[in-house]
């Protein structure tokens, strides 16, 4: 299953192989902060192809993390581990994304009260989603 995106003024093109016809919503702080609400997003599972890279600005949002987006529109593209093979990318880039299911939400334990989902999502705190990162160690 693969997926096709852009960023908003389509300066940037992408398409990659996915992990499942779903998407995810982050609560943390940095996710909220960068993007004024909670993210959406859906997981790479294969070589991602760009046309327009050299539109493509990285800000290094931690020691391990880092979130990409369009020098030109400031559209928000992807979030990806430094050191490791994991990179997600923004549902709102994605083609036809109104098919994806919401399945899970990270940093329950950070998310505020003024909002919430009524759909029935897996819910992970910032400890397990951390465990599920490392292995379980």
């Amino acid at each position: 299953m693969n997926a096709k995106g852009s960023c908003l003024c389509k300066s940037i093109k992408f398409s990659f192989k996915l992990k499942g016809k779903h998407f995810d919503a982050c609560h943390c702080s940095m996710c909220r902060n960068w993007g004024g609400g909670p993210a959406f997003t859906v997981e790479v599972a294969g070589d991602i192809q760009f046309e327009g890279e050299e539109n493509i600005k990285v800000y290094r949002s931690s020691d391990w993390a880092e979130r990409g987006f369009c020098q030109n529109c400031g559209t928000h593209l992807f979030y990806r581990l430094k050191d490791k093979n994991f990179c997600n990318f923004n549902l709102g880039t994605i083609e036809n994304n109104e098919e994806f299911q919401f399945t899970t939400e990270i940093f329950v334990d950070s998310k505020p009260q003024n909002y919430s989902f009524a759909n029935e999502t897996k819910k992970m705190t910032e400890k397990e989603v951390i465990e599920a990162f490392n292995g379980g160690s």
